[in-house]
């Protein structure tokens, strides 16, 4: 049977049974509608800019809401149900005739928009107008909307930073309700500027006397926490805390902890069902019950297709696992989804006092939920708990779903455990629709416009961009959830073909570069038994595995887009901190990057083992003619489009350090 006849069939299965209050968008309320970018025609006719938000309410009893902690807690109104608002923006054609029925969602990312930076070669545009959407710079090459897609994001955290453009819920507030929370922060490295005199707070504190809460530092992951004295820090409002005595600072790099009673969290799982409910009601419905029109109105939309990066490609992960990509009617919300760069985890955002914010990596947030089984969208065994589970568990209402890594998340976020089993015993099979992708050679925030500089790290940062891969899959996946057509088989390293390995095992064979500081091990990934005591479970018992490389660093599987399969020099996914009490701390999300020599005289003087630029490409022609064919095998693969593939040819051909 097909997925729409299963679908229609479940449909009406639910229907039968005695319905709960839906759980729907009840008002949507337009701020602004505008055209784009002065009304330019990117190639499917002019653009409108459309702001709002849309009201929802949610019932405590509806059992597709039952897996949204704190539902049942929240203040409720006249007709018993539960509030709440997500603020919306959406690019679309003018003309609706100019569709092409297909409708983007982006999951923001910490209310950010980073679909154009990521996918589209927005480069060098300020993050306040790539979230605004106001100017063609910031849709980059604008190829979603040269193609006819309608463009759409919502809120889904209420503690987004307010910022430009960003976007948030309007969640419920458990007024009152107090418990102990531990905040971290981490000066100098990731968001908190390191010449801050303050610390932020997740949450208003319950109780200002500095000896209901506990202040600690440590100057490394593995070092054991020091309490900082009593006298020695207070509160700073209710949101924030500082060190005394006046204009002493955090140190740098340093991971402070802070215990503390804090009060009125917010419901946050509400904002799984508001961009279920968001996504369904533009799908669906003509008018909100006011009568007003959806900003849809007038489009068909054949498809929904999500994508998902970094923070919100966890979240996709998340919102599949909750149930939530069924609507109320149980219609399958997201017909196919992308996520980039989210690794093993999910979100800390279904909990009384969730922090969605935090990305657990080794050095920042290691202790803060990210990772739980299941991991694997095939079912596997739990080797800690003993339970057998899977993220993908309905084959009805699951979407189509491409998951694509860079290097950074098999050594930073547990990648090897989406495809194998926890243990890192062996391979797992792929369910039918399921890929998954090794962009080789790139770190995290792999995109157009990275440079190789190290910023806080100690190595050349790694500049490779992920575009031209993601670019050329979501093209595939919308042809894969419209026409049925078969995407690219998905390209991991395998346990069975020994190109996938322990990290002692990748970094042995890994070469002596000249002045490259090495990392020692990858991010060990362990379920958090609890995160405001800051304990995990047996490290080990999940298995984490890494991409096995070749004689000159540079990784042997996954997609080797043509600047990794005729390199320049050795890219890797981690990097290291700079700072000398830092040294052996994987900086952040970060890769590596060590170009060749130029020639062999100058590597031999280096000592470098790896053969130089001229050695392994002889002249520029030679190079460019090696580049154009690894392209033109990704053409064929479906693994890169054209226009990318002519692009990278053309750059190949004036690359310095080669002769004519």
């Amino acid at each position: 049977m097909s997925r729409a006849l299963l679908a229609c069939a479940a449909a009406l299965a639910f229907g039968s049974a005695a319905e709960p209050a839906e759980a729907r968008v009840v008002s949507i309320e337009i701020e602004s509608s505008e055209p784009f970018a002065g009304g330019r025609d990117f190639g499917a006719g002019p653009y409108l800019r459309v702001s709002g938000k849309a009201r929802g309410e949610l019932d405590p009893a509806d059992p597709r809401n039952a897996a949204i902690v704190d539902l049942d807690r929240a203040p409720r109104n006249a007709r018993g149900t539960v509030d709440y608002a997500t603020e919306f923006h959406l690019l679309r054609p003018a003309d609706p005739a100019r569709s092409s029925g297909r409708v983007v969602h982006e999951v923001t990312n910490r209310g950010r928009k980073l679909l154009f930076s990521y996918l589209y070669d927005a480069a060098g545009v300020p993050e306040a107008a790539l979230n605004e959407l106001r100017d063609a710079r910031a849709v980059g090459s604008a190829l979603p909307l040269a193609q006819g897609h309608v463009l759409l994001w919502n809120g889904w955290d209420p503690t987004a930073p307010r910022a430009g453009g960003n976007l948030r819920l309007e969640a419920p507030v458990l007024a009152g309700v107090a418990g102990t929370v531990r905040d971290e922060f981490v000066f100098g490295t990731r968001v908190n500027p390191a010449d801050r005199p303050e610390a932020p707070l997740s949450f208003a504190v319950a109780d200002p006397d500095p000896a209901r809460a506990t202040l600690t530092v440590r100057r490394t992951r593995a070092e054991p926490p020091r309490e900082v004295p009593r006298g020695a820090w207070a509160y700073a409002g209710p949101r924030a805390v500082r060190l005394l005595p006046e204009g002493a600072r955090f140190e740098p790099g340093s991971v402070y902890e802070l215990r503390y009673p804090a009060r009125d969290p917010h419901v946050f799982g509400v904002g799984f069902a508001a961009t279920r409910d968001l996504a369904s009601f533009l799908r669906h419905e003509r008018a909100d019950e006011a009568g007003r029109p959806s900003p849809l109105e007038g489009l068909r939309v054949q498809a929904v297709l999500a994508v998902g990066i970094s923070q919100s490609s966890r979240y996709l992960r998340h919102h599949i696992d909750l149930g939530m990509n069924a609507d109320e009617r149980g219609r399958r919300v997201f017909d196919g989804a992308l996520g980039h760069t989210g690794g093993a985890g999910r979100v800390f955002g279904n909990e009384r006092f969730a922090q969605p914010g935090r990305t657990a990596t080794w050095h920042e947030d290691h202790a803060f939920p990210e990772n739980w089984f299941p991991l694997a969208h095939a079912e596997t065994t739990d080797p800690i708990s003993g339970r057998t589970g899977a993220i993908l568990r309905d084959p009805v209402t699951d979407p189509l779903f491409m998951k694509v890594s860079t290097s950074t998340e098999y050594w930073q976020k547990g990648s090897s455990l989406i495809h194998t089993d926890p243990a890192g015993a062996r391979d797992l099979p792929e369910p039918p629709g399921v890929r998954h992708y090794l962009v080789a050679g790139t770190k995290h925030a792999g995109r157009a416009g990275a440079t190789t500089a190290p910023g806080n790290c100690a190595n050349a940062n790694n500049p490779h961009s992920a575009g031209p891969l993601l670019r050329a899959l979501l093209v595939a996946l919308d042809a894969w959830a419209t026409r049925g057509e078969p995407p690219p088989a998905s390209r991991v390293p395998r346990i069975a073909d020994g190109t996938l390995l322990p990290a002692e095992a990748a970094l042995e064979a890994f070469p002596a570069v000249p002045g490259l500081l090495r990392s020692r091990f990858a991010n060990p990934v362990a379920p958090v038994t609890d995160w405001v005591a800051g304990t995990r479970g047996t490290e080990g018992a999940w298995r984490v595995l890494v991409p096995a490389v070749d004689a000159d660093g540079n990784e042997r599987a996954g997609v080797l887009l043509p600047d990794i399969a005729v390199p320049l020099g050795t890219y890797t996914g981690w990097n290291l901190y700079a700072a000398e009490a830092l040294r052996g701390e994987l900086c952040d999300r970060e890769g590596s990057f060590a170009p060749f020599a130029p020639d062999r005289a100058a590597r031999e003087a280096a000592g470098d083992p790896r053969p130089s630029l001229r050695e392994r490409h002889g002249t520029r022609a030679r190079y460019a003619e090696a580049v154009r064919a690894a392209a033109d095998a990704l053409v064929r693969d479906r693994l890169m489009l054209p226009e990318d593939a002519t692009a990278s040819t053309t750059a190949a051909a004036q690359v310095a350090d080669l002769p004519d």
